[in-house]
C-alpha cells in the first residue's frame, strides 16, 4: 500500500516508466538527476515485498542497465521456475528437521544432548 506522501511525489515528479506481471509499477524522477543519477522508484501491488520485484526490473532499479526492460526480458527463460516470495513469517516457510515447529525429534532420533566431560 502506498503512503499519501509516496503518491503525492509520484504524482508530481515520477514517470512512469513500466510494470511487471505482479501488478508493481516502476517510475523514474521527471526533474534533475540527483548527483548525476535518475531517481528510480518502485509502487508495490499489494504488500510491500522486495522478493516481489523481477532481476531485470532490479537491475533497472539500481541503474545497473540504462534502459527500461523490454518485453523480450520479461518473458521467463525455459529453465526458470515460477516466483516464489519470501515465505518467512508465514506457515509455508521452511521448518528444518529436528526443529520444535517441525515435531522436535530429528529422524536419527538424536536431538539435542548435554556435554558431558
Amino acid at each position: 500500500m502506498t503512503s499519501f506522501g509516496t503518491w503525492v511525489h509520484t504524482t508530481i515528479f515520477g514517470r512512469k516508466v513500466g510494470s511487471d506481471e505482479f501488478g508493481n509499477r516502476y517510475y523514474a524522477s521527471s526533474k534533475a538527476k540527483l548527483y548525476g543519477r535518475e531517481r528510480r522508484w518502485v509502487i508495490y501491488n499489494g504488500r510491500v515485498e522486495a522478493s516481489k520485484v523481477p532481476p531485470e526490473w532490479h537491475a533497472w532499479l539500481h541503474q545497473t542497465v540504462d534502459a527500461p526492460l523490454s518485453e523480450a526480458a520479461a518473458q521467463p527463460k525455459e529453465w526458470q521456475l515460477e516466483h516464489l516470495p519470501n515465505l518467512t513469517g508465514t506457515n509455508n516457510a521452511y521448518v528444518p528437521e529436528g526443529s520444535d515447529l517441525a515435531g522436535g525429534v530429528p529422524a536419527d532420533g538424536g536431538g539435542v544432548k548435554s556435554w558431558r566431560p
